[in-house]
């Protein structure tokens, strides 16, 4: 999915363009996760000495995804800007201000939001995230006065809406990661790798998200129960309350997403599937009963490959919506 020079050029005249209204709960941006791909470059994987900050200016549209110190400068007026923050899959981050010099009076806003908003779909969906949606939204403006000062996200992304009516208005954050032991709800940086998702007898819903078209192999699974049923496609997973989901889609929410298939068994061995959406999402439902566990490799696919599952009746529906 190699991105020329004159397509990273158009998405961000684009996203310019798309990113309207207001920013204190933007919805409906038209940013997606193809072109966010021309943002994820080797430099955002840039790793830094411990005791050197890293400094560099904010643009209007931009992502980071690396620890540093981050400021913005309006120029001119800019009422509709968004950052979004990526990490490591076992990181969580933090956002705080540093110093911050906007009219919050005068409709100047700076708002963190736990997760992606992109399309106005949110990752993690509702159903996923610990928190309800009211609390993932983290305004300055309305904490002028309080003692905090820092935000932390509860999964590796996170995002900063921010409008500003007056040149020379500016702010200055400071973004850090953090080991998460058990991390849960991750969007993948690569189009290729491997994970393992754990759940540690906690009743959460957790979701590993790749942006990409696909092939995963299911090299482990266990969900701390045992039954006699085959390991896919049960009608009568959910019932378990302890289930693996592939999803696939168009969007980010988990929630929209189709399902591809369901395991609710445990098993050792590969279980391999090519799935030729934009996004593809192994989620994880647990009843807190149990210590769940699934491990998986994923790789991106290459052309002839999208080509020839198109033919393919269960992931023919990435391509017709």
């Amino acid at each position: 999915m190699e991105r020329t020079f004159r397509e990273q050029l158009f998405f961000l005249l684009l996203c310019l363009s798309v990113l309207k209204g207001d920013c204190r709960y933007i919805e409906n941006n038209d940013i997606s996760k193809d072109e966010l791909h021309s943002l994820f470059t080797s430099d955002l994987r840039r790793e830094i000495p411990d005791l050197l900050m890293y400094h560099r200016p904010l643009r209007c549209l931009d992502m980071v995804a690396m620890e540093g110190q981050f400021t913005f400068t309006a120029e001119t007026p800019q009422l509709s800007c968004a950052v979004f923050f990526m990490a490591e899959p076992n990181e969580v981050i933090s956002v705080e201000y540093d110093s911050v010099d906007i009219d919050c009076s005068g409709g100047d806003i700076i708002t963190v939001f736990d997760g992606w908003v992109m399309k106005g779909e949110k990752f993690p969906s509702s159903q996923d995230h610990p928190l309800p949606l009211y609390e993932r939204y983290v305004d300055y403006c309305d904490s002028v006065g309080s003692v905090r000062k820092s935000v932390r996200s509860s999964q590796n992304v996170a995002m900063v809406f921010f409008r500003v009516h007056s040149a020379g208005s500016s702010f200055t954050l400071t973004v850090r990661k953090h080991i998460n032991l058990f991390p849960c709800n991750v969007i993948s940086q690569s189009p290729e790798g491997s994970y393992t998702i754990v759940i540690p007898q906690q009743h959460r819903n957790c979701s590993f998200s790749i942006i990409y078209p696909v092939a995963i192999d299911i090299s482990e699974f266990s969900l701390g129960h045992h039954n006699n049923f085959p390991k896919r496609s049960l009608p009568g997973c959910a019932e378990s309350g302890d289930y693996v989901q592939l999803l696939g889609g168009s969007g980010i929410d988990t929630s929209k997403l189709l399902p591809i298939t369901d395991l609710c068994i445990s098993f050792t061995g590969p279980t391999h599937m090519k799935i030729g959406c934009d996004n593809t999402v192994v989620r994880m439902v647990s009843s807190g009963r149990f210590v769940s566990r699934v491990s998986f490799s994923y790789r991106l696919l290459d052309s002839q490959e999208l080509q020839t599952i198109k033919l393919n009746n269960v992931e023919d529906f990435c391509f017709n919506n």
